[in-house]
Formats: C-alpha cells, sequence, structure tokens
C-alpha cells in the first residue's frame, strides 16, 4: 500500500506517527509539506531538520512529483494545506481519501448560518459526502461540527496528535515524582489571553491562603509573561513560583516527570492541546477545560484525569484543592494518565490503527477501532459535552 499524508509542514507533533509509518511502510509512506513554517512557529521551536526525514518531500520544490505522488497513491490523507485545489483533485477521481480537521467553529456553531462560510464548506466537505473519504477527527468537538454541515455521514472518527512517546519501568515512574509532601505544579504554553496564565497566579493565591506546600512550574513566553511574573511577586508569592521561559519540548517533559499536576487552563479556542498528552505521558493529574479538543477523548473524569466545566475558574479550583488532600488518588489517576498514553493514545497503535483501517477501506469495509484512534467519533455538541463527559458517554 502506498500511503501520502499532505499538510502544510511536518513538526514535532506529527514526526511520532510519520516516523510509525514509515516504520511500516518504507518507501511506500511520504509526508508532503505543502509550504515553509512561518517564522513565529520557527521561533517557538518547532522547526526540524527535513533531512533526517527521508519521507518528507515539499511541494514548492518539486510540484511535479508530489502531484504524481498524490495522484497515484492507494490512500492520501489531508490535512490542513491551503492548496484546496490538490483534495478537489483527488477526491474528483474517486480514489480513497482520508481528512483530518480540527474543528470548524471554534467561536461558536452559530458561525454556521454564513453563506458565504457554508458555501466554502460544500465546496470543501459537503458535496464530497457520498465519495469515498472519511473524516479523522483531531478534537472531541470536529465530529458535532461537520454533522451540522452534513459532512462525512457514518464516516468520523476519533483522532488527535502523538507526542513522543516515553516510557518507564515500574521502579522508574514509582521514583521520579518528587515524595517531600511539596505538591509540584506545571503549566505550559504560551503566555497568551486565551490559554489563561493567570489562573495559575489566583490558584497559587489560594493555595498560599490555606497553608499548602507547592510549587508552581511556569513554561513558556508571551505577551503575558511579564503581567504573570510580576502578579505573582506583588502578592508575594515569587518563592513559589519557577518561571522558565521558552522551554524546548525536551525539556518540557523533563519538567513534566517531575510533577504531580498539570493544569492546562486553555479555552474554546484551543482545537486539540498535544501538550495535554505529553502530562498524561509523564504520569501528571490532568486538570483540564472540558473545552479543549483533547479532554473528551483522552481524559476519563476521576479516573485518569479531572476536567472542569466552560472555563469556570472556581470549578478548576476546587479540583485541586481535592488533589491536595487526598494524595492518594492523585497517585493513582497519575499512573492511569501515563497507562492511557502508553496503550493506546500513541504514535504507534494510532499508525497500526490507521493502517488496519484503510486496508479494510481499500475491501470495501469501515471497521472502526473498539476505543482510541479510529474509533468512532460521537457527534455530541459543544454544549452537551461535559456532561457526556460526567456520564461517561464517549
Amino acid at each position: 500500500m502506498t500511503f501520502t499524508f499532505v499538510s502544510n509542514y511536518i513538526n514535532h507533533h506529527q514526526i511520532p506517527l510519520c516516523d510509525a509509518l514509515y516504520r511500516e511502510l518504507g518507501e511506500d509512506y511520504t509526508f508532503i509539506q505543502t509550504m515553509p513554517m512561518e517564522q513565529e512557529r520557527v521561533d517557538m521551536g518547532w522547526s526540524v531538520d527535513m533531512r533526517r526525514l527521508p519521507y518528507v518531500k515539499c511541494l514548492y520544490e518539486s510540484e511535479y512529483e508530489c502531484l504524481k505522488r498524490i495522484a497515484e497513491s492507494d490512500v492520501v490523507l489531508f490535512g490542513w494545506t491551503q492548496r484546496e485545489d490538490l483534495a478537489a483533485d483527488r477526491l474528483a477521481s474517486g480514489k480513497l481519501t482520508l481528512r483530518v480537521s480540527e474543528r470548524l467553529y471554534r467561536e461558536g456553531q452559530w458561525k454556521v448560518i454564513s453563506p458565504r462560510g457554508l458555501a466554502a464548506k460544500y465546496r470543501e466537505h459537503i458535496k464530497y459526502r457520498r465519495q469515498n473519504v472519511c473524516m479523522l477527527c483531531a478534537g472531541a468537538y470536529t465530529a458535532s461540527d461537520f454533522q451540522l454541515i452534513g459532512a462525512y455521514p457514518g464516516k468520523m472518527f476519533k483522532w488527535g496528535y502523538f507526542t513522543k512517546l516515553r516510557t518507564y519501568s515500574e521502579e522508574q515512574f514509582d521514583s521520579m515524582k518528587p515524595q517531600d509532601g511539596v505538591m509540584h505544579i506545571v503549566w505550559a504554553g504560551r503566555f497568551i489571553p486565551l490559554k489563561h496564565p493567570e489562573y495559575a497566579v489566583r490558584l497559587a493565591k489560594t493555595l498560599h491562603d490555606r497553608g499548602y506546600q507547592f510549587c508552581m512550574h511556569m513554561l513558556g513566553d508571551g505577551e503575558l509573561e511579564p503581567k504573570i511574573r510580576q502578579d505573582a511577586e506583588s502578592l508575594g508569592l515569587t518563592e513559589y513560583f519557577r518561571f522558565y521561559g521558552y522551554t524546548a519540548p525536551e525539556q518540557v517533559r523533563d519538567v513534566m516527570e517531575k510533577c504531580h499536576i498539570h493544569l492546562f487552563t486553555s479555552n474554546y479556542l484551543e482545537g486539540w492541546g498535544a501538550v495535554i498528552n505529553e502530562g498524561m505521558n509523564s504520569g501528571c493529574v490532568e486538570v483540564v477545560n472540558a473545552q479543549v479538543g483533547a479532554a473528551p477523548y483522552l481524559i476519563r473524569h476521576g479516573e485518569n484525569g479531572l476536567v472542569y466545566p466552560n472555563d469556570r475558574y472556581e470549578s478548576m479550583e476546587e479540583l485541586v484543592l481535592n488533589l491536595f488532600d487526598d494524595w492518594d488518588a492523585c497517585k493513582k489517576m497519575g499512573r492511569a494518565a501515563y497507562e492511557t498514553i502508553r496503550d493506546v493514545w500513541n504514535a504507534e497503535n494510532a499508525a497500526q490503527e490507521l493502517l488496519r483501517f484503510t486496508r479494510g477501506l481499500m475491501q470495501g469495509n469501515i471497521i472502526p477501532a473498539e476505543e482510541g484512534p479510529l474509533s468512532t467519533a460521537p457527534a455530541i455538541s459543544p454544549r452537551r459535552m461535559y456532561r457526556a463527559m460526567m456520564e461517561s458517554r464517549l
């Protein structure tokens, strides 16, 4: 089977999956990059040395070769490309095609009423609803958005981002978290409004006032970083904070391994949130806004992490306070989080399921996975998602 993945550019969130597919398919696997990476992403440390990735080809350097590969491959997976003509030509041929997308209407499903937007969605998606194409939903809110416009009926499946997997022996896992009575909390991301870094300062104030022993690790930089530092200082909390500034992905993981809780406070504008994968893989208890795309797929509330509703700070704070009062529950959920990534939501399993799934499609059969990547994606509306999570309907 020849398999081609077409997306805007390769980055550290895609490499683990691509490496796994290349190990299975060798030269029959290709990743086509359609554009150079934006400087902002390069500055964030997203760029990679493509010379060490034998499966990567650049459309803007060898267009004829790439177009030929897209036309002739048995299976083509299209991500976000800024070149809709590439997918349109492939779909017009009737050949097996997969698409992967985050949600369409992050700012609200009311946007579906836009005539211009709906016309664009018809050209890109709706017109192909009966063709040989499936949608891989990179986030739990994607299926609801596509159902709203009548695209991909019965052909939407769970997907996401798959970060580099770290595995630990029993001894390593049991010993890597500090056991001195101090709870270590990590917050990692860009210091921008949608990610609510100020929640970490509010939480620290409450923890300090209640006499809890803790350390707040803040990884990343951005426009709000100076203010967050100043707020912590003005509240007399400097000794409880460690600010790291920009931190490379591998270093982020090193810090996470030493922390008990990963606080992920982004709002509904966060499409997936790959740092959740990394926190879970590091054995952290995730405390995450349920509006984040990855949360409903990865987290079983109270078993391998915790979610709070609708960007509500007070609900998040209560969950963290409960963890301080029950270290055993914290340890148990952290281990379950690690096992979720180790056993199910990792690149190796995703690649195996993707190849199994596409081989079935080539024979005319749609066979979803039982759980995790390529299992059926339920179309649950954003306003009902938190309740669905509480009722374990995912």
